[in-house]
């Protein structure tokens, strides 16, 4: 089984038309309410035939609101180590996590309040996104966008696809839903080339943005058709998918020329006329889009556990950290990153930003820092991923789980998944019974993820209910 923490078993004018419809439904409303009124007042100091007036209704009693979402409050006692390490016991203590590591700690203070080998490197799967994810946070601006480029070629009727790094540009029409939502789309890409009169008989597609191997260390060829992962190229069709709306289906083994055959067959040119080349300095532009907000595309990287998206989001980071955009500088960029920040990175060895590689490893202790500067005051800006969190029982790739059985989790626990043939991971935050906040990050490797993923989820669970004073 492949690494990823998805990876289970198995016009202006219309608006002004409307808004004008608006204020005259507005204005016929308003007036049969003064009609009304009038009518009711007349009918009040008007007698009826028996000589008595129109009786009124009681007031009716006020509507209290009863919210059901509240802070948390800033006074919720919190655990005792003693009293948490004791309910954790038997629970870690179970085979089925295998070789296990672990953190839980006080969101408010950061003060650790159970741990068990924090800093031995694990394999992460897919919850090294969150360093992907923290990384990019510090580095770029919630609003940073990718571009994808139309230019002229190098002779008449060429036009070369120069792909900037962002795998979300979609074939779906206009209308029609994407898997990324907010996606640029190709049709818009031919509308303006259209519009420009550009003359096109071939395609060149320009794949330059990046350098390197386009499949990590520690990646397997097979996941490509598994539906894991697509070698890593600088322009793609819906993240290389063969059915643009599944979570996992067949990968392209070559996006970027799909890409460039996707938009031939939408100009009407032989998709046989697409090769890879290079764009002329200085080309003239014909058409270009851009990519939903960073703040977006982080939201589905953690929710949907894109690995794909995960790789284009690490080389931004790297790009923005002037470093060459490759699995090398894009893990080396993270890194810095994180340890720019103040977080210790002792232990950290990553070879791809997804956690799809069997050969990452990252320290628990990491791990939970991360989430605990999120959910506390010390990284204001890494906040947003606890919104990205998948909800245990609810959403993402933790939908399927607190779902049934012991549900004591559900609803409470946030987390970032992640699952390998022989690693699970669970990392996030929970309010406790008490409504204090825990953070925790969670590692179990040797143990195939049918048996670690309950036992991992029952710890989870278990910092829910416990009132460990």
């Amino acid at each position: 089984m492949a690494g990823d923490g998805k990876k289970k078993i198995g016009a202006l004018a219309g608006r002004r038309r409307r808004n004008a419809r608006i204020l005259i439904s507005l204005a016929v409303v308003l007036i049969v309410a003064v009609a009304a009124l009038a009518i009711v007042l007349v009918q009040r100091d008007t007698p009826t035939a028996s000589g008595s007036t129109t009786a009124t209704s009681a007031e009716p009693s006020p509507v209290t609101a009863t919210p059901q979402v509240v802070p948390v409050p800033d006074d919720a006692p919190v655990p005792t180590p003693a009293a948490l390490g004791a309910v954790l016991a038997p629970l870690v203590s179970n085979p089925a996590l295998g070789s296990f590591t672990g953190v839980v700690a006080d969101a408010r203070t950061g003060t650790t309040l159970w741990s068990q080998n924090p800093d031995t490197p694990m394999t992460p799967a897919s919850t090294a996104k969150i360093l992907t994810a923290a990384a990019a946070m510090l580095s770029l601006s919630p609003d940073h966008r990718v571009e994808t480029r139309v230019v002229q070629g190098s002779r008449p009727g060429e036009l070369v696809l120069v792909g900037g790094g962002d795998p979300t540009l979609t074939a779906q029409p206009a209308g029609q839903p994407s898997y990324y939502p907010g996606a640029p789309r190709v049709a818009d890409l031919v509308e303006q080339i259209r519009r420009a009169g550009a003359e096109v008989d071939s395609i060149v597609v320009d794949t330059s943005a990046y350098a390197g191997p386009t499949m990590a260390q520690g990646w397997m060829p097979e996941d490509v058709a598994a539906g894991y992962i697509a070698p890593v190229e600088s322009v793609m069709i819906d993240g290389a998918r063969s059915d643009p709306l599944a979570d996992e289906p067949p990968r392209s083994a070559e996006p970027a020329l799909d890409a460039g055959r996707v938009l031939a067959q939408a100009l009407g040119v032989d998709p046989a006329r697409v090769t890879v080349g290079r764009a002329e300095s200085g080309a003239a532009p014909v058409a270009s889009v851009l990519s939903a907000p960073l703040r977006d595309r982080l939201g589905v990287m953690m929710r949907r556990s894109d690995n794909v998206l995960a790789e284009a989001i690490a080389r931004e980071v790297a790009t923005a950290k002037g470093a060459e955009a490759s699995f090398t500088g894009a893990t080396t960029s993270i890194t810095q990153v994180l340890y720019d920040a103040g977080f210790k990175t002792d232990g950290l060895t990553l070879h791809d930003g997804s956690g799809l590689s069997v050969d990452d490893r990252v320290p628990a202790r990491l791990q939970a820092d991360v989430l605990t500067a999120a959910a506390g005051e010390t990284k204001p800006q890494l906040r947003p991923m606890l919104d990205d969190l998948p909800v245990a029982g609810a959403t993402g790739t933790l939908s399927d789980r607190y779902a049934s059985g012991d549900r004591s989790g559900a609803g409470w626990v946030r987390a970032k998944t992640g699952t390998l043939s022989v690693a699970s991971a669970l990392t996030g935050y929970v309010v406790d019974v008490d409504g204090r906040v825990l953070t925790f990050a969670l590692m179990s490797n040797d143990r195939p993820p049918e048996v670690s993923r309950p036992a991992l989820d029952a710890v989870a669970g278990a910092l829910r209910l416990c009132g460990c004073r």
